[in-house]
């Protein structure tokens, strides 16, 4: 079982940062992917950012180079720093562990099979 326990989330203004940290235990995780997805109030769920082991990185179309998705490894963390955040960022920021493939990395800002979920961290962007 692997749990993921994300912080950093909440309120910021227009044009402004926050960095989303997502504590990982590797108890018994042997995928090869982590990476972010947000679900707005009234949206379904979207991915943002995914990373693989080999340290490739792929982004929902959406980032347009405001996010950078990184990992520590010795610290079994993740991390989503994000720039330039907009209003339509709001949403809540799920942290998420899986697989992708070994060939091309992740695609499409996720990683191609989640496995674990975090409980999620809210992101709220004031005009």
């Amino acid at each position: 079982q692997v749990q993921l326990v994300e912080s950093g989330g909440g309120s910021v203004q227009a044009g402004g940062s926050l960095r989303l940290s997502c504590a990982a235990s590797r108890y018994t995780y042997t995928g090869n992917c982590m990476g972010w997805f947000r679900q707005a109030a009234d949206k379904g769920r979207e991915g943002v950012a995914a990373i693989d082991s080999d340290g490739r990185t792929s982004y929902g179309e959406f980032v347009k180079g405001r996010f950078t998705i990184s990992q520590d490894n010795a610290k079994n963390t993740l991390y989503l720093q994000m720039n330039s955040l907009k209003p339509e960022d709001t949403a809540m920021y799920y942290c998420v562990a899986g697989s992708s493939s070994r060939t091309v990395g992740p695609g499409d800002g996720q990683c191609g099979i989640v496995t674990y979920w975090g409980q999620g961290t809210q992101v709220t962007v004031s005009s």
